[in-house]
């Protein structure tokens, strides 16, 4: 994605100077990369990730304790929106945190329409944020 376009998470910032800065640091490896400050930050770089087809910054970022070996993302499923509901925590000083949200995809195959709504948790570990796992609301 060109680092001018609208970054997919929907802040209202380009892809470069939003989401993108953490995608080409890989999660913040490295003494000068940039990483999310806040749980809020890393979800939406994480959803941002989906939306690019970045598999390899979604497992940078997802904690070694849940993270699966490999992610195969769907090209079929176009990310169209995101919609933060509540975050609890999270902040550059806090050690966990939670943000709910709701992502709305399209099937470029069948052409439905649909949405995933999750409570996510986080950790911070060594002044990086990393997913943990989510829970599914109806």
């Amino acid at each position: 994605m060109p680092d001018d376009a609208r970054c997919p998470c929907l802040s209202g910032e380009t892809y470069g100077a939003c989401c993108g800065r953490f995608h080409t640091g890989l999660a913040g490896s490295g003494p000068d990369a940039v990483r999310a400050p806040t749980a809020e930050a890393l979800m939406r770089s994480r959803y941002a990730a989906f939306a690019v087809g970045d598999a390899d910054y979604l497992l940078a970022t997802w904690h070694p304790s849940t993270r699966p070996a490999e992610l195969d993302l769907d090209d079929d499923v176009t990310w169209r929106r995101l919609d933060v509901v509540a975050t609890s925590a999270g902040g550059p000083l806090d050690r966990t945190g939670v943000v709910e949200f709701v992502a709305h995809f399209r099937s470029a195959e069948t052409r439905e329409r649909g949405s995933l709504h999750e409570v996510s948790s986080f950790v911070r570990e060594g002044g990086r944020w990393f997913y943990v796992d989510g829970e599914h609301r109806g």
